[in-house]
């Protein structure tokens, strides 16, 4: 399953508010790019966060799962 383009528009959408993002699409899925920084990838239509100390701290309740098996 592949992630629509109206899971996109709607991230970029809410995402906005955190500066200049913008998708890209990567191996039939997207990464996402804050300042030209890749910080997500989105599968599926789900949001993967870059994980880093500083975003497990703002996401503690958060599950962390990889975006493929493996």
């Amino acid at each position: 399953m592949a992630t629509r383009q109206a899971t996109i528009d709607h991230l970029l959408d809410v995402l906005s508010t955190a500066g200049p993002v913008r998708a890209r699409k990567m191996f039939g899925e997207y990464c996402l790019y804050l300042a030209d920084k890749p910080v997500a990838l989105v599968c599926d239509d789900q949001l993967f966060i870059k994980p880093t100390d500083a975003g497990r701290a703002l996401l503690h309740h958060a599950d962390e799962a990889p975006p493929y098996p493996g």
